[in-house]
């Protein structure tokens, strides 16, 4: 599969030149005439090497400046200062920390962009697979990339709500789409979901070795899962029976557990063979198949001299007190975050320039953080990592076996299964040593997820659905919101290039 995806990028490159530019699903006459049928898709390889093209462009989603920033971003776990020494200070961000978002809100443009171009490549591979002469012999492909593209169609219907729904790989400058309304986002992604799983293979059923990191059945009921898990956000009607549907159809394959500890799930010497993982992105920065700049982003600098990189963070990403002080002690998961004063890892002082001790505080300015205000997570541990300048090969997480145990459990307790519902939140909790609950609420089960999910673009969408996103304060966050600010401005970008779409509420 990284062979494919390496091939994929000539194919990539030449669906960008067409989605880039706009941010929108247009593909221009001369791009889509190199990718036509009778000129390509003569064979399995070819068929996959497209299909990967659209695992890259949605692999991107994920990464730092990206869909995965506005998804912890204006949540509790998630902070990016500007600092008092210069740099990362930036308007955008700051608005959507402190939910005063507007429709020219340069970060979720670039997020609209970034989401759309994964659609509109999918729709342009998935439109010549269909029309290729040796269609039939390309199923798994087909569904792969349908899949794919309601990936693209689940975030776009989370982060906007009500968005434009093209499913074709060229749009007539005559005939512009119009906004479609989030239920309806909902349903298409839902079908697509459920009629494309029957083309997939089951995670049993392939060698992990060669098929990793490609769409499983059971990679695919979990994003079914937690469309679910939020269809009484999106739709108004909740479906917490689909959710454990789902959850059991994965469950009950067999083909996945809890790892011994979190962190095994995010070294890059586990890629391909952890037990927990779902579904990730295969990183290889070396080969051009992706990065992960989790490390540089996040740092300080100093971890240069504590894990022998060779770089320097970039001192930005950072999380705060809320977040810490959802830990108990001996939780094993709090060691994922980076706190108090700072050790080598042989338990010396991690001393500066000066001999100074780098001590990390509780964020107290967004506009003129010192370099040692924030707290960190470390989930993509340098251990084992292949360097490319400052871009580590540890695999993106997307889903997780955790998330499956968590997302039945929330569904059982709203249907009324609070014996369920306590049996799997503490079946996560023990991996960790936190202390085993003894009843649940749903304020457990978010806290919960907040703990073992933290950074993994859960919170936002979590926050939402349990209320907090609204009805809460935090450091940087001072003032309750009303609903409306549960999704994002169509940016004026796209609202002056599509006439035909339609802002939403409250902007």
């Amino acid at each position: 599969m990284k062979k494919i995806m390496n091939i994929s990028y000539k194919i990539l490159s030449v669906l960008l030149l067409a989605f880039i530019a706009t941010g929108c699903t247009k593909l221009d006459e001369e791009s889509f005439g190199r990718l036509s049928p009778s000129t390509y898709y003569q064979n399995e390889n070819e068929a996959n090497s497209s299909v990967a093209g659209i695992y890259q462009s949605l692999q991107q989603m994920q990464g730092v400046s990206s869909p995965w920033t506005i998804s912890v971003e204006g949540t509790d776990e998630f902070i990016v200062p500007g600092r008092a020494s210069g740099g990362w200070f930036d308007p955008n961000n700051i608005d959507i920390m402190q939910h005063n978002v507007r429709a020219d809100n340069q970060t979720i443009a670039g997020a609209w962009t970034n989401v759309f171009s994964e659609i509109g490549i999918a729709n342009a591979v998935l439109e010549s697979l269909r029309s290729s002469s040796s269609a039939d012999k390309f199923k798994v492909q087909i569904a792969e990339a349908r899949a794919l593209r309601a990936y693209g169609y689940f975030y776009a219907m989370d982060f906007w709500g009500n968005v434009p729904l093209v499913t074709v790989g060229k749009i007539e400058q005559n005939n512009l789409p119009v906004t479609t309304a989030r239920a309806d986002i909902f349903r298409f992604v839902e079908t697509e979901l459920l009629e494309a799983v029957a083309d997939l293979p089951a995670a049993n059923t392939v060698d992990k070795a060669t098929y990793y990191p490609r769409l499983t059945k059971e990679a695919v009921y979990s994003l079914l899962a937690m469309t679910y898990l939020n269809a009484e956000v999106y739709t108004g009607t909740a479906k917490w029976a689909e959710a454990i549907a789902m959850c059991n159809n994965v469950i009950n394959s067999g083909a996945f557990a809890l790892e011994a500890n979190v962190v095994d799930s995010f070294k890059a010497l586990n890629k391909g063979k952890t037990r927990e993982v779902i579904f990730a992105f295969s990183i290889d920065p070396a080969r051009n198949s992706g990065s992960n700049a989790y490390i540089l982003y996040s740092q300080p600098a100093l971890d240069q001299q504590r894990y022998s990189l060779p770089f320097a963070p970039a001192n930005g990403f950072s999380t705060q007190k809320e977040a810490l002080d959802r830990y108990e002690t001996q939780d094993k998961r709090i060691n994922l975050l980076q706190y108090g004063p700072q050790f080598n890892l042989n338990g010396t002082p991690l001393l500066d320039t000066k001999g100074v001790q780098l001590n990390l505080v509780n964020c107290i300015s967004f506009t003129a953080a010192a370099d040692n205000e924030g707290y960190r997570v470390l989930k993509y541990v340098p251990e084992g990592v292949t360097w490319t300048g400052p871009y580590g090969n540890n695999d993106l997480i997307q889903t997780r076996y955790a998330d499956i145990l968590l997302t039945k459990a929330e569904a059982a307790f709203r249907s009324g299964n609070t014996g369920d519902a306590l049996m799997l939140i503490n079946q996560v909790r023990s991996r960790s040593n936190a202390t085993n609950l003894t009843s649940v609420t749903l304020k457990n089960l978010e806290e919960e997820r907040a703990r073992e999910f933290i950074w993994e673009g859960h919170r936002r969408r979590d926050m939402i659905r349990f209320g907090t996103y609204f009805n809460t304060t935090w450091t940087f966050k001072t003032s309750i919101d009303p609903l409306t600010k549960g999704i994002y401005p169509i940016p004026v970008t796209q609202l002056a290039t599509n006439p035909n779409l339609r802002q939403n509420p409250g902007y």
